[in-house]
């Protein structure tokens, strides 16, 4: 059987057959008895109930024990499979509301199993990542892929590629109001604008941001948003911004919330950056918020993590914020089903649903999870009809392996150093690492200092970002402060958003041998020491992405972050890649230099004192 969306019937194709199921006159494909339901409808769990399943759709739900056969014609079959709950929980499947699929470096096919792992069974996606590299066909890969996976996976449009002006990075692509458009109209899973990364713009009225925000609301598309700072909330949302996952703390989502944002609340591992829920939900738990327009999300997630800290983990968070079980469980199903309208299909156990079910413990941990009425997760484990749909995975084009085009000749990794005192433009790293601070740093050695032993002294390292699409060779210098690296080098193609390759090191010649790993890998990360590498990933889609099962890149990643972690580095991987990112105080590196946010300003390396 192909296990996908759409294998699912649409609801307009089964009200027959669904109908004669409810009513008793023919029998359902699966009954799954003995169970507790979760309604996110009334936000109760029913005692003794069963779920009655045709063609992949809920037909009924009724008391448990109801059905014991057909009152229809003579001889009616009896349903193909009867599961005993035996007592569990069964919940709608997890809508994850906004997610960057790259970010746990593997394909939408191989994105599946972990998701499925964690009771998630339908996510929508921004791919802005493959976007900024290959452009619009790497979006239309990245569909196709998904359309292949066994998951529901919508797309919200890239909406910010490149995400700053060209005049301070370059990118592989650059999606136009008029290219965006044309992905809403040939690609019907193609139901949102992706986050609009360019907030500053977009409250200053620049004339593209607004074009491109015309793309998605003149065809009734919802628009996702990126806001950083109250002061930029109340334009965002005039803009036509109906949601935001960047909530960050209490009175800020507070805002969102009364400017009419859904706010997506982000949970991610307590050691990245990506956990915001604690604060963020104080809106709902200490300021009396409603929470029916309140969700929980991922957003981005490392490999290894993916299987660790799914959407059941971060539901599993907002009950230990305070939430309700029941609230926090429809925070992850109905109301992302809601914010996109899709509430008629997914993110409930109403009739005529899609049986996209999981059955829980008490404590809210995923047990089992039925896709479109499949079982392809139980006990924990996955069955044998999502194993045999995880292994036949999207292959992508060849030129999806050929991205990481180098400069010419010799690239020069550190900058020379002055002879005479200076200041330099210092990026300073700071835990949970989104936000970089900018230091003025004034750099002069000591009699008999060497400058190694300068650098020591002020937690010093070196941070070059090399220009990988083929375009201008670009490079520009920089210096990490309070990275923590004690030596060697650490690089990576995942340099967010425009994905040039950045590396940061102690030495030319480490930084050099990074450089190189990553070009042999076609992309990927590496964590380099004494003149070796010690651990790596190769991500030779777009220099993004595996093309390994999920389980497989886990593995790679768990390895590379124990490398990381053993060199010293402060930041996490994810944070790490970051560093390029022009969008988020205070100051940041790109292929084109040292940029002052939010100034958009680029600023020289060593300034003379």
């Amino acid at each position: 059987m192909k296990l996908t969306r759409f294998s699912i019937k649409p609801l307009h194709r089964m009200t027959r057959a669904l109908a004669a199921v409810a009513m008793g006159r023919e029998a359902p494909d699966l009954v799954i008895t003995g169970a507790r339901v979760l309604s996110t409808y009334t936000e109760r769990i029913h005692d003794n109930r069963e779920i009655w399943i045709k063609g992949g759709r809920i037909a009924a739900v009724k008391a448990a024990g109801s059905f014991r056969g057909t009152s229809g014609k003579p001889g009616a079959k009896s349903p193909a499979s009867h599961y005993d709950a035996r007592g569990g929980i069964l919940a709608p499947g997890l809508v994850d509301p906004h997610i960057h699929i790259e970010s746990a470096m593997m394909t939408a096919c191989a994105y599946a199993e972990a998701a499925l792992l964690n009771g998630t069974t339908t996510i929508f996606c921004d791919s802005h990542e493959i976007g900024n590299v290959c452009d619009t066909a790497g979006i239309e890969w990245m569909l196709a892929d998904a359309r292949q996976a066994p998951l529901s996976i919508f797309l919200t449009v890239p909406s910010t590629v490149p995400a700053t002006n060209p005049r301070l990075e370059t990118a592989g692509g650059d999606l136009t109001p008029k290219k965006i458009g044309r992905l809403f109209d040939r690609w019907p899973e193609a139901v949102a604008l992706g986050e609009k990364m360019d907030f500053v713009p977009v409250a200053m009225g620049d004339r593209r941001s607004h074009a491109v925000l015309a793309e998605a609301l003149k065809r009734g598309r919802p628009v996702c948003g990126h806001i950083y700072g109250r002061e930029f909330v109340a334009a965002g949302a005039a803009s036509g911004i109906t949601d935001t996952h960047e909530a960050i703390d209490r009175d800020i989502a507070d805002d969102f919330l009364e400017a009419g944002v859904w706010v997506f609340l982000r949970g991610g591992p307590p050691t990245t950056p990506w956990h915001s829920l604690p604060e963020a939900i104080k809106t709902v738990t200490e300021l009396g918020a409603n929470p029916k327009r309140v969700c929980v999300c991922t957003d981005d997630r490392d490999a290894d993590d993916l299987f660790l800290f799914g959407m059941d983990w971060v539901a599993r968070q907002a009950v230990a914020a305070g939430m309700p079980p029941v609230t926090a469980w429809s925070m992850g199903s109905l109301h992302p089903a809601t914010r996109y309208a899709k509430d008629g299909d997914i993110g409930g156990l109403g009739h005529g649903r899609r049986a996209d079910i999981v059955l829980l413990n008490d404590a809210l941990e995923v047990q089992n999870t039925w896709f479109g009425g499949e079982l392809v997760v139980e006990n924990k484990k996955i069955t044998r009809i999502l194993d045999a749909a995880l292994s036949k995975r999207y292959k992508y084009p060849k030129p999806a392996y050929n991205t990481v085009r180098l400069p010419a000749g010799k690239i020069r990794l550190t900058p020379g150093l002055p002879e005479a005192p200076v200041t330099a433009h210092v990026i300073r790293a700071a835990l949970p690492g989104i936000v970089l601070f900018h230091d003025r740093l004034r750099l002069e050695p000591a009699p008999g200092e060497t400058w190694a032993d300068l650098f020591r002294r002020h937690d010093l390292c070196f941070v070059t970002v090399v220009e990988r699409h083929g375009k201008n060779g670009g490079v520009a210098h920089g210096l990490l402060r309070a990275f923590g690296l004690r030596d060697g080098a650490v690089a990576s193609s995942v340099g967010h958003d425009a994905h040039n390759i950045i590396i940061a090191g102690t030495g030319e010649a480490d930084m050099r041998l990074a450089l190189a790993t990553l070009k042999k890998l076609r992309g990927g990360v590496c964590v380099v020491r004494g003149g070796k590498v010690i651990a790596s990933v190769a991500l030779p889609v777009a220099g993004l992405l595996s093309d390994k099962r999920a389980t497989a890149v886990a593995k790679e990643s768990a390895a590379l972050k124990k490398a990381w972690a053993a060199a010293g580095c402060a930041l996490p991987y994810m944070g790490f890649n970051l560093i390029p990112l022009s969008v988020i105080p205070e100051i940041r590196i790109t292929d084109k230099g040292l940029v002052l946010v939010p100034e958009m300003k680029i600023v020289p390396l060593f300034e003379k004192t």
